[in-house]
């Protein structure tokens, strides 16, 4: 479903009407009005453009090529530093799922009064299954910020872990996933990069006082991300802030996770559909049926299944093995069917 060309932040993967972006920017809009800024690739503008009609011009900003997060994030912070030196950015990638806006919308506030003090600020979801596709963040002793009673300070970020290590986690109750959400005072974020990558800062800086150098400095940026850029570092200094987030969260990063987001299709117990169900003849099937091309799809007497159907492709696998369909992208590109990536 989702290609280079249009990646999953463009789709509706839940089933709700809007998509991801769209989603994520109905989220934010109560927080920030019209300041929210938009950071993708030039291959996405217009697609941007049109799903969010609201969205101010100067603040859609086009990448030349990917450069990883830290480039997109330190690019945003560059430019609203310039508008207002003691702006409070919050950085929220466009492709994840989240539950209870309200409360979401909370725990941004309380990470912001905690920016407000100069610490670079994360939101770390309560964990809930020893998942190994996720980051953790280990949480500290608490902070004593007014207007920010759940704020803690961060040990260490810590890569994704096996399945049994992920459960030593989850039994000491000491850590949280980490969502790579970032709040944090734009001129903070860019001195913490200027101290580590000095050069990748001082260029972001130039870009934002020169827009039109934008394609002669983009190239040569540092491709790092945040994490490992500022977020990591910075925690070893003492200089990272977490606030839980009470809501439910996802990053959709494959079919399984998908598949645990939609609802149940009353007609066929056990199997999800994303799209026209009236597509989908089933009978004793287990799992995720996506009918894109308008053909029907027909699943008999298998358990575990993922069927994709686009107009171009036919995708078929298990949710066990979702996470390795990256293989096959792979395989696709090596064998000269890039146009299908």
């Amino acid at each position: 479903m989702s290609r280079s060309s249009s990646p999953k932040f463009l789709h509706d993967l839940t089933g709700a009407g809007r998509t991801m972006l769209q989603a994520t920017w109905d989220r934010l809009e109560p927080l920030c009005g019209d300041q929210i800024m938009v950071v993708t690739g030039v291959l996405h503008e217009s697609a941007v453009r049109a799903q969010l009609p609201g969205l101010v011009r100067a603040n859609l900003v086009a990448e030349p090529s990917p450069r990883d997060s830290m480039a997109a994030i330190g690019l945003a912070a560059a430019m609203l530093e310039r508008r207002d030196p003691d702006a409070v950015i919050g950085s929220f990638a466009a492709d994840h799922v989240i539950g209870e806006p309200e409360i979401f919308a909370d725990v941004v506030r309380e990470a912001v009064e905690v920016a407000r003090t100069g610490y670079v600020v994360t939101i770390g979801i309560e964990p809930t299954r020893p998942a190994t596709g996720f980051g953790y963040i280990h949480v500290g002793g608490h902070l004593a910020v007014p207007g920010a009673l759940s704020a803690r300070k961060v040990s260490a970020f810590v890569e994704k872990p096996d399945v049994v290590r992920a459960q030593s986690y989850l039994d000491t109750g000491e850590y949280r996933w980490n969502a790579g959400m970032f709040v944090v005072r734009a001129s903070v974020l860019l001195d913490e990069l200027a101290d580590l990558h000095p050069d990748l800062a001082s260029r972001l800086r130039e870009i934002a006082a020169e827009p039109s150098r934008l394609a002669e400095l983009w190239p040569g940026l540092t491709k790092v991300a945040i994490d490992h850029a500022v977020a990591e570092p910075a925690a070893a200094r003492g200089r990272v802030a977490v606030v839980p987030g009470g809501f439910t969260w996802d990053d959709v990063g494959d079919f399984a996770a998908l598949d645990s987001l939609l609802p149940d299709n009353p007609a066929a117990p056990g199997l999800k559909v994303l799209g026209d169900a009236d597509l989908v003849l089933a009978r004793e099937t287990r799992g995720l049926v996506i009918p894109g091309s308008g053909r029907t799809v027909a699943v008999l007497g298998l358990d575990d299944i993922v069927v994709v159907d686009t107009p171009d492709a036919l995708l078929v696998t298990t949710r066990a093995l979702a996470q390795d369909v990256k293989a096959l992208v792979d395989l696709l590109k090596a064998t000269g069917r890039a146009d299908l990536t």
